[in-house]
Parts: C-alpha cells; structure tokens; sequence
C-alpha cells in the first residue's frame, strides 16, 4: 500500500473512531434531571393529529389580551412563512387544544408551563430552535446549568406594554427607573420600541439582571461603549452557549471576538507577541472596564510589563519571556512607559523588539 493510502487510511479510520466516542459521550453540560425527563411534555406533531388543532382563533374568545399581544410578535408570522398548521400560533407551545376547548377551558388538558421546571420550558423552545448555529450549544452553556430558562430572558407574548412593566418607563420621566437604562443621548427613546429578538429587557438591563457585577465595570472612566448603546453584550458573549470560557464569540484563533473591531491587531505578524497569542487579550486588558487608559490592568505601563518581562522572574525560571535590560532604569520616567519605544506591542512585521 503506498504512503498516501495509508494516511487516507489513517485518517478515516481516526475521524471515524471520534465520531463514534462523541455519539457516545453525552453532553459536557449538567443533563437535565431524570425526573424532569421523564415529565417533559412531548412535541405535540408527534402525539396528537391535525383534527386536535382548533387554531389560534379559538383561543382569542377566551385569550383576547394574550392573543392580541401575540399577534405583534416574530412567531405569530410564521403562518405567512408557509409552517405547518401545528407549528404556528398558540398550539405550537401550548398544544393542540381541542380537548381544552371541549372540557371548557380545563387547564389540565393543555400545557400551561406552570410546573415545568427551567429545562423543561427551554426543550419545548428548542424543539424548533435548537437547529440554528446561535442556539446548537445551549445545553452548553451556563445557563442551561444555573437553571436559566429561554423565557426568563425571552417573552413569548411580548408587547411594548410589557417592556415599560418591566424595564421601566423611558429614561427623562420623573418616575424612571434609575441606574439600568442606556445613558446615551438617544436615552429617552430607550423603551419607546421593543427589544429586538423578543426579550423581555433591552440589553445591557437584561443581563444585568443577574451579571450586576459589569455595572459597576462598564462605569469606570474607559470601558467598552455599552451603557451608551455603542455595544451589546451578545456582541462579545453568546448567551445560548458555546465552547470557550465566558461563552465568548470565538470562531477562529483568539480571541475573535476583540479582533472584529480592532482587526489591526489580529496579525499574523512575522514577530508575533507570545501572550497576545497564548492569553489573549485579557492579560493585560479589562474588556468591561478599568480605571486606567486602554483598559489597562495597571496604571502605569511598566509596571504591566515587569510582570512578565522581569529578571527575578527569568532567573527563577518561572517565565521565559525577556528581561529587562540593565539600562532600563524604572527610577526614570523615559523608561516608564514601555510602549514610547516598544509601540508595536501587538505584534510587529519589522522588528523582533516590537519597535515602530
């Protein structure tokens, strides 16, 4: 058998022996209990046929506000989408509600997601949206862990009514909310539409909710423009999951999701700067906030350095990286801000020293 048989061989032979352990290993999140398993309700295209369905009219004579509110939303289109009869309107969370309507209106003989747990609700939410690319981690990702169902961040019956209960009015009436809403100059227009994607908040309020601790992050003197509507936090984090830490959008090498911006970082350069590569962008940076210039860890330049660049860190052995060189006195300011002289920190197609 020639050479390149045997690696074509080789490789078929590995791909299919990690095809076969990855079917076989069950999700690297937390599984959902085998109690909530047990009573997950079903699809129901799959139990029930099309003469249990009575269509969302019939839930208007009893359901008007909810039906009304509804009607305004993403999922109420999908009649003009071409979706199956079943897989459109109330029925298509709810069930088919034939039996509910002859019993009149006996709640045990529909589902009402009252006693369903957290990752009960989410299964029914991804029966159909499970296929897309933004939501094929979520059982992943730490809110499926902590308990975090779809409709704590999302709002099927969503309104404008209901994002002023529950974000508050818009920013500029004496009786707003106070520290959450946007602080850009378009602030007083902050609610006056609903959050996209059917969220029952507006970003940053929503995932501030539970993250408060970027509150006080985002209102350091230099901080990414999120507070202002510059940003979102989905823009950094995808929050149905994924595979790095912190569900950060990464796609390719690191941190991609700093390098969508600021690309004139991202290389390759001929003379690569190792933690930038290694670490990323976190080592010397804070994305949400820092108190100092460029989000800088430390206050001084310098003294971010020594952290790596040090000679009693070098002759420990613990760091391999360059020490300072003798000349370099930190008593003089000159030598105090590396990057006067080491201006392509980043990396450099021209010096090994990261010299301009």
């Amino acid at each position: 058998m020639s050479l390149v048989k045997t690696i074509k061989v080789a490789v078929v032979v590995a791909c299919s022996a990690l095809a076969v352990s990855f079917s076989a290993t069950s999700s690297f999140s937390k599984p959902a209990d085998a109690g909530d398993q047990k009573k997950a309700t079903q699809p129901a295209s799959t139990k029930n046929s099309t003469e249990d369905f009575v269509g969302s009219e019939t839930c208007k004579t009893c359901h008007e506000d909810q039906f009304n509110s509804f009607a305004k939303t993403a999922h109420a289109k999908l009649s003009k989408a071409g979706w199956k009869a079943e897989k459109q309107g109330c029925e298509s969370c709810h069930g088919p509600g034939k039996a509910h309507v002859e019993g009149g209106g006996d709640k045990t003989k529909i589902r009402t997601f009252e006693n369903e747990s957290p990752k009960q609700i989410s299964e029914g939410c991804l029966q159909c949206h499970a296929g897309k690319e933004e939501h094929n981690n979520y059982k992943r990702g730490e809110h499926w862990r902590n308990d975090v169902a779809c409709t704590d961040c999302h709002s099927p019956h969503f309104t404008k009514h209901l994002a002023e209960k529950l974000a508050g009015t818009p920013q500029g009436k004496t009786d707003a909310p106070s520290s959450l809403l946007p602080v850009g100059p378009f602030s007083a227009h902050s609610n006056d539409l609903a959050p996209p994607k059917m969220l029952v908040k507006s970003e940053p309020q929503l995932c501030m909710t539970c993250h408060n601790e970027t509150k006080g992050q985002f209102t350091q003197p230099f901080h990414h423009r999120v507070l202002e509507g510059a940003m979102k936090c989905s823009d950094c984090h995808n929050p149905h999951g994924g595979f790095e830490s912190k569900q950060s959008r990464l796609n390719t090498g690191a941190d991609a999701a700093c390098m969508k911006c600021h690309a004139d970082k991202q290389g390759p350069f001929v003379f690569e700067h190792a933690p930038a590569k290694v670490e990323g962008c976190v080592i010397c940076h804070s994305p949400h906030g820092a108190s100092n210039a460029k989000l800088l860890k430390r206050n001084n330049v310098n003294q971010l350095c020594l952290e790596c660049h040090s000679n009693v860190a070098l002759a420990q052995g613990d760091i391999e990286a360059p020490g300072t060189p003798s000349f370099h006195n930190q008593a003089n300011v000159r030598y105090q801000n590396c990057t006067t002289c080491h201006a392509k920190i980043h990396g450099s197609n021209a010096d090994k020293t990261f010299f301009r």
